[in-house]
Formats: C-alpha cells, sequence, structure tokens
C-alpha cells in the first residue's frame, strides 16, 4: 500500500518543505505530483490564508498545475518563509 503524500502535509511547516523540495528538483514531473498532492493536502489552507489566496482557487491552481503568476509569487514567499531552518 502506497501512502499518499497528502496525508504528511497537515502543517503549514511542512508543505511549504514539500513544496521547495519539488520545486528545488527542477523536474517537471516531480513538481506536478506535489501540486498534485497539495491540492489534498490539508496544509493547503495554512497556505492559502498565508498567502492571501481564496482556499479553494490555491487548490484548483494545485489540481490543474496552472498557476499565475502573482499565485505562484505569492506561494514561493510564503515558502522561503516557513522553510525549515531557513535565516530570516
Amino acid at each position: 500500500m502506497t501512502l499518499d503524500p497528502a496525508a504528511q502535509l497537515a502543517t503549514l511547516e511542512a508543505l511549504a518543505a514539500y513544496l521547495a523540495a519539488a520545486f528545488e528538483s527542477g523536474d517537471g514531473g516531480v513538481l506536478m505530483e506535489a501540486f498534485a498532492a497539495a491540492a489534498r493536502a490539508e496544509g493547503t489552507t495554512h497556505l492559502a490564508a498565508a498567502a492571501g489566496i481564496p482556499q479553494l482557487e490555491l487548490r484548483q491552481a494545485f489540481a490543474s498545475g496552472e498557476m499565475s503568476m502573482s499565485t505562484t509569487l505569492a506561494i514561493m514567499k510564503v515558502i522561503d518563509l516557513y522553510m525549515p531552518g531557513a535565516a530570516h
């Protein structure tokens, strides 16, 4: 049985680290899998609030794999702020 990665992404910090790793991989397939997991993850509720994006809009963007530049930038800012061990 394969564990759904979304089950491990209940906090903003966990989701930020997961998405950061996907972005850093440079692999489009890995990023699309991460977006699909994020669309189902509880942590997306917290990410949407921190980024100032309606939760349903963010979940739909993750599910489709298509987001506006403003959504992408808002997500990246939050990821940077909540990266475990990041110096700010």
